[in-house]
C-alpha cells in the first residue's frame, strides 16, 4: 500500500463537458505524473491524485491561464491500495 495525495481544485466558469476535457488536459500538462485526474463542472472542482503535494502557485497559474478561475484547493491523503489489498483488506 501506497500513500500518495489527493488534490482538489476549486474552480469556477466550466459550464460543459468541453471545459472539463480542458480543465483535465491543462492539469495533465502541467503535472505528467498524475493519475485519476477529472473535473466536474457540477460540483465546480477538479480531482487528481499524486505522489507529493503540489504546489499551490503552479496549480494556479495553470489554470488562471486557460480563462477559468481558480478559487483554491486541498489536499488528502489517498491511499493506493494493491491487488489483495482490495480483495482482502
Amino acid at each position: 500500500m501506497t500513500l500518495m495525495v489527493k488534490n482538489i481544485i476549486h474552480i469556477e466558469g466550466m459550464s460543459c463537458g468541453m471545459c472539463e476535457a480542458h480543465i483535465a488536459d491543462t492539469i495533465r500538462h502541467a503535472f505528467p505524473h498524475a493519475a485519476h485526474v477529472s473535473a466536474s463542472r457540477s460540483k465546480k472542482e477538479a480531482t487528481f491524485v499524486t505522489e507529493t503535494p503540489v504546489e499551490e502557485a503552479v496549480i494556479k497559474k495553470a489554470i488562471d491561464e486557460t480563462g477559468y478561475t481558480y478559487k483554491g484547493m486541498k489536499t488528502e491523503p489517498y491511499e493506493k491500495k494493491g491487488f489483495f489489498s482490495r480483495l482482502f483488506g
